[in-house]
């Protein structure tokens, strides 16, 4: 790697001579800008407005314009005079936990290297304390015409630092959250618990960039002379109300099938009714309950029919006696017939 700019680290009355490398790099393809009817590539030329004249890099300063456009030159070496401590150095002035640092704030990565032997102590030393206090440190440094602030951490065996933005450069989230006030329910908290859980954890070098190898593929077809790949499918979305609950079971079944984990009884999605609908529905409850009343009514006369005819025919039996006891009389004759008949041929098969 090549290093981007040397400087030194002041740790207290420390100084440790280092050199700063980028720690990141960018994987996403460009393109060139071409004139769509002929092909030809279209070029951005930097000509000074005076002359006219072609320029090129060596050429070309910086000049600050002032409010009424008139323009004052600054070179390298005044910005390399200006009297401050994180010209050259990056300056730490604190050491913080690592939580309290906003991720908001964190940009461009750099890697800190020791410049020469000497240094390869007082980096050890800083490298070490860091690791065994299990904080990061606040610095300042200035780079590309401005100072910074930066996070330096540990990285494996290596002092990584971390451009970070002023507070005052942070956007305050004015508008961004939902305007009207939604209630979620505790059962809806658990399954996305549930769901967070069952998802669990991620191993990053795993993931890769999707967008970045159809476009590699893309080109490689355009380049053999083959047709482009087909449209996606555009998704339909939009309009359609879920039931919350019911997505987020199906989405806890799905992740525990994708891990190997036995799911849970399916849950459908269902789209949620109306209120019109179950007021309609209310009507046919009304006639079920009529149905229900009336029956229950139909019933009680019944039994106050019963209940009457059974109180009449006591009344019958009470008044008249003696037509019982006729009637009892008249039944034992009876039975005694019968007894007689069916003893008579046993008495025959005895002879």
């Amino acid at each position: 790697m090549r290093s981007i700019w040397n400087g030194a680290i002041s740790f207290g009355l420390v100084s440790i001579p280092i050199k700063l490398f980028n720690a990141t790099e960018s994987h996403s393809i460009s393109f060139r800008q071409i004139h769509t009817e002929d092909g030809g590539r279209v070029r951005y030329r930097k000509v000074c407005e005076l002359d006219g004249e072609e320029l090129d890099a060596s050429e070309i300063g910086k000049a600050y314009e002032d409010a009424d456009g008139s323009l004052v030159p600054i070179t390298d070496d005044d910005l390399a005079a200006l009297p401050l401590p994180t010209a050259r150095t990056i300056e730490i002035v604190a050491f913080v936990p690592a939580d309290s640092i906003d991720p908001l704030q964190i940009d461009t990565a750099y890697y800190l290297s020791a410049s020469g032997v000497p240094a390869a102590k007082p980096y050890t030393l800083l490298r070490e304390a860091l690791k065994r206090s299990r904080k990061v440190a606040v610095a300042k440094f200035a780079l590309r015409g401005r100072e910074r602030l930066g996070m330096l951490r540990v990285v494996d065996d290596v002092i990584a630092m971390h451009g970070l933005l002023w507070p005052d450069e942070i956007r305050a989230p004015e508008g961004v959250a939902p305007d009207s006030a939604v209630k979620i329910r505790d059962a809806e908290l658990d399954l996305a618990d549930a769901l967070m859980d069952t998802l669990g954890e991620v191993d990053v070098d795993s993931l890769h960039d999707d967008y970045r190898e159809a476009v590699e593929s893309l080109i490689a077809s355009k380049a053999g002379g083959a047709l482009p790949p087909a449209e996606a499918p555009e998704s339909k979305g939009g309009g359609k109300v879920i039931d919350l609950m019911a997505a987020l079971e199906k989405s806890v079944r799905a992740a525990k099938e994708a891990r190997g984990e036995e799911a849970a009884e399916p849950a459908e999605v269902t789209e949620l009714k109306p209120r019109k609908t179950a007021a309609r529905k209310s009507a046919p409850a009304k006639k079920a309950a009529t149905k229900t009343t009336s029956a229950k009514s139909t019933s009680a006369k019944t039994a106050t029919k019963s209940t009457s005819k059974s109180a009449t025919a006591a009344k019958k039996s009470a008044a008249s006696p003696k037509a019982s006891a006729a009637g009892a009389k008249k039944s034992t004759a009876t039975t005694a017939k019968k007894t007689a008949k069916k003893a008579a041929p046993r008495k025959r098969a005895s002879a």
